[in-house]
């Protein structure tokens, strides 16, 4: 698929099947997440894999919404603020990292014939707690992933004239 195409397919998906993601599929994401690019390479992240109903739960409870627990898996997203490259001027590239691997996470599932959504609105001190999150660790992005119920609705896009001079 090349990868406007793959692009234009990517979606918030917003309902579930109950199937399981194959073992192979989420490697396959995880392995192109490995890969993303992160300022002076410092790779300052840690992804957590939820499945078990106890810690679905859990999770649920940082983000209590009817179509979030619809999902067979998720995905807990970290910076690692330790480890975070800060330019001369003070700016931390720890969001800006975890964004681009979530992203190449997102766009590996959909070319699997996966569905994802980023979650920022959770309780992360909720999901600190619940999952003994260390103090320099932030849970930056939550992701379900599964195989979609829904579909895609139209994407409303600015022209490509407006987003560049």
């Amino acid at each position: 698929m090349k990868l406007l195409d793959l692009v234009k397919a990517r979606y918030s998906c917003r309902s579930y099947q109950e199937k399981s993601v194959e073992q192979e599929k989420l490697d396959y994401v995880m392995e192109c997440v490995r890969f993303a690019p992160s300022a002076v390479n410092k790779q300052p992240w840690k992804f957590r894999i939820v499945k078990n109903e106890a810690d679905k739960a859990k999770l649920q409870e940082c983000y209590n919404r009817e179509w979030f627990q619809t999902a067979p898996m998720y995905i807990i997203c970290s910076i690692l603020h330790d480890e975070e490259w800060v330019r001369s001027d003070g700016k931390h590239h720890g969001d800006i990292d975890i964004a681009i691997a979530v992203e190449h996470l997102c766009l590996a599932a959909t070319e699997q014939g996966l569905a994802t959504c980023w979650v920022c609105n959770f309780d992360a001190e909720k999901c600190k707690q619940f999952f003994g999150i260390a103090d320099n660790e932030e849970p930056a992005v939550l992701i379900p992933i599964g195989y979609a119920a829904d579909e895609p609705k139209e994407k409303k896009r600015k022209e490509i004239e407006k987003i560049w001079t």
